[in-house]
């Protein structure tokens, strides 16, 4: 399986190779551990999962990691509005990202590198920087990457850097792009900063957003690696000084593809707490959805595309897995090895269709619909009682294997609703209505059997399905 990415640095979609034919060294921007992450959050980490499992599945060895960070400006204002230590402040939110991911079924990355426990290699990359003269100590006694020592800065971001106002130089960890600037590498501390710094060669101070994630990279992955990932609100100013810094101070490129996902919306605007309508997981689960239904949901639209979120698209999700989980139960049942076998090109032709969606740049859209029609074909032969036994394993397995993409069928996990005898005894009154050809009963007692909380649904040779509503 040749699998193919849109390579942000080119703008083009490029065929992937492997530094290393076997193993693939990926850095996926994690969470900055101020507070819970929210469903916009989750919609990177989804798109992360899924990069990997695809990876997984072209049979690559994965050495993911995804960073904390545990010092920044956001993580220091709120830990002393909170007048908390911020190791102790961050803790929180570090234990509340790690339950958010399993409730999601997203696999756990090799290194999980906290910003904190990686000052040592920090100071030593600002230290070869400013040996190599792309660094500076600026007046206010912190520590600036000249840009202008770096002829390509910008090339990610697609900065014209000769039209842009560009500032003297930026101290904070976020800005926008008319504020292009030299960035600051190594901060002096200051009062705000509390009790958080640490002993450098330029005396107290803490590390800049930036160097933390090129330190940490270069620590787990070596100084290039094949794979960076992010929304593309990192592209700017967080991805673009890291590759500037990364590459002056190991005179190499630090990264072969750049992927970056699009924003969530929510009900079809950008979420914010203004607005009202800003989620965690947590307030989704606590409206009663499920991990497995917020994946569906997150994973439903192509990476590179806006994904807007509803409650409308939450129900959604919640029939098509009962939907899933009523046909793995049905396969599961059969019985039949009397009916004729399908072909293996019947089963290699879904196979096949699916590899090449979900191998062209994480088509997730296509490789949805393969799963739908395979359903569509199977119930079918299961309506018409024309599946043999040996199929319906089929059907199963390969289902199974789709699954190491998705994440969300859990074929094995399927289990049959409890109907009670009472429907059951109207379900076959209403076939023996439909028998004595009185549907005006038969329509009566279908009525009577949706009031109650389930549908029924009919089969060939007077057979049915029951459904909870």
């Amino acid at each position: 399986m040749q699998i193919k990415f849109f390579n942000t640095l080119s703008r083009k979609v490029e065929e992937f190779k492997a530094l290393d034919n076997s193993n693939v060294r990926m850095y996926t921007c994690g969470p900055t551990v101020y507070n819970y992450a929210h469903i916009g959050n989750f919609r990177a980490y989804m798109f992360e999962d899924l990069l990997r499992r695809v990876l997984q599945y072209g049979n690559y060895k994965v050495t993911q990691v995804m960073n904390l960070t545990d010092v920044d400006d956001k993580t220091i204002r709120d830990s002393r509005k909170n007048n908390m230590k911020l190791q102790d402040f961050t803790r929180i939110y570090k234990d509340a990202f790690f339950e958010d991911l399993k409730k999601l079924n997203i696999e756990s990355a090799e290194v999980y590198p906290a910003a904190t426990e990686h000052i040592k290699e920090m100071i030593d990359l600002v230290q070869t920087l400013m040996d190599k003269g792309f660094a500076y100590q600026a007046e206010d006694k912190s520590i600036y990457f000249s840009i202008d020592k770096f002829p390509e800065y910008g090339k990610l971001a697609r900065i014209d850097r000769e039209n842009q106002r560009a500032g003297v130089r930026i101290s904070t960890d976020e800005y926008a792009k008319d504020s292009v600037a030299d960035f600051a590498l190594w901060k002096a501390w200051d009062e705000n900063d509390g009790d958080v710094f640490w002993e450098s060669p330029w005396g107290k101070g803490r590390p800049g957003w930036h160097i933390e994630c090129s330190a940490m990279a270069m620590k787990y992955l070596g100084k290039t690696f094949d794979i960076h990932t992010g929304g593309v609100d990192n592209m700017f100013p967080h991805h673009e000084d890291e590759i500037a810094q990364s590459e002056c101070a190991n005179n190499c490129k630090y990264v072969n593809y750049w992927l970056h996902c699009a924003h969530l919306m929510m009900n079809g605007e950008k979420m914010s707490k203004s607005l009202g309508n800003f989620f965690t997981l947590r307030d989704l689960i606590e409206k009663g959805y499920t991990g497995r239904e917020i994946r569906y949901v997150l994973m439903g639209a192509h990476y590179r595309k806006q994904l807007n979120f509803t409650f409308d698209a939450l129900a959604q999700a919640k029939s098509s897995l009962r939907y899933f989980d009523e046909l793995s139960i049905r396969l599961k049942e059969v019985c039949n090895d009397s009916a004729e076998l399908l072909s293996n090109d019947f089963f290699a032709a879904f196979e096949e269709e699916f590899e090449k969606a979900i191998s062209d740049d994480l088509n997730i859209a296509g490789a949805l619909a393969v799963i739908f029609k395979m359903g569509s074909e199977a119930n079918k032969l299961l309506d018409n009682n024309n599946l043999h036994k040996s199929d319906a394993d089929k059907f199963l397995s390969l289902f199974r294997k789709f699954d190491r993409i998705f994440g969300f069928l859990n074929v094995d996990e399927a289990k049959k609703d409890e109907i009670p005898a009472e429907i059951v005894a109207l379900a076959e009154a209403r076939v023996q209505a439909k028998l004595n050809k009185d549907y005006a009963e038969a329509d009566r007692i279908r009525e009577e059997i949706k009031a109650a909380g389930y549908t029924i649904e009919d089969a060939p040779k007077n057979a049915y399905r029951i459904k909870k509503s």
